[in-house]
C-alpha cells in the first residue's frame, strides 16, 4: 500500500486510539502498517511521542500482532457496513468442565454456609485462570451436592 491510502490508514488507526496528533510524525518518518510492528519505545521517543502515549501505542501494536496474523490492516468503519447485520458468524467455542474433587464428600461433612465459601473461592480461582487465557465463565452449572461448576 502506498501514498495517501497508507497515510489515511495510519491516521485512522491513531484516531481510534485517541492520538491523532501523531499522524504527521508517523507520516514524516515513513511509519505505516508495514513497519509498525518493528517500532520500539526508543523509536517512538525519538519522534516525540509522550511516555504514556508510547505505552498505549506499544500495547495497541501488540494487540494487532495477536489479532491479525495476515495483512496488517485495521478494520475501517466502511468495512463494517459492507456485511449485513443478519449474516451468520462462525466462532470457535471451547467448553470446559471443572469440578472440585471431593466436594460431594465435603457437603456431607460441612455446614452449608462454610461449604459455600469454599466453593465460591474455588469458582473465583477457576474464573481467574480462565480469564488469564482470554476466556470467560458463561455460567455455573449446579452440582448434585448443591455446588455449581463453571461452563
Amino acid at each position: 500500500m502506498r501514498g495517501s491510502a497508507a497515510v489515511q490508514e495510519i491516521g485512522d488507526w491513531l484516531e481510534k486510539l485517541g492520538m491523532p496528533e501523531y499522524t504527521q510524525r508517523f507520516v514524516e518518518n515513513g511509519i505505516d502498517f508495514a513497519v509498525l510492528h518493528d517500532l520500539t519505545d526508543q523509536d517512538l521517543k525519538d519522534i516525540g511521542v509522550l511516555l504514556g502515549h508510547r505505552r498505549k501505542l506499544l500495547r495497541a501494536i501488540a494487540e494487532l500482532k495477536e489479532v491479525e496474523k495476515g495483512e496488517l490492516k485495521p478494520a475501517s468503519p466502511a468495512d463494517a457496513s459492507v456485511a449485513p447485520q443478519d449474516t451468520a458468524e462462525r466462532r470457535q467455542v471451547t467448553v470446559m468442565f471443572s469440578d472440585l474433587v471431593g466436594s460431594t464428600a465435603l457437603s456431607a461433612r460441612m455446614d452449608p454456609e462454610d461449604l459455600r465459601e469454599i466453593i465460591s473461592s474455588y469458582q473465583k480461582c477457576v474464573a481467574e485462570a480462565v480469564q488469564r487465557f482470554g476466556g470467560f465463565v458463561a455460567k455455573y452449572m449446579p452440582h448434585n451436592s448443591g455446588s455449581s461448576k463453571p461452563v
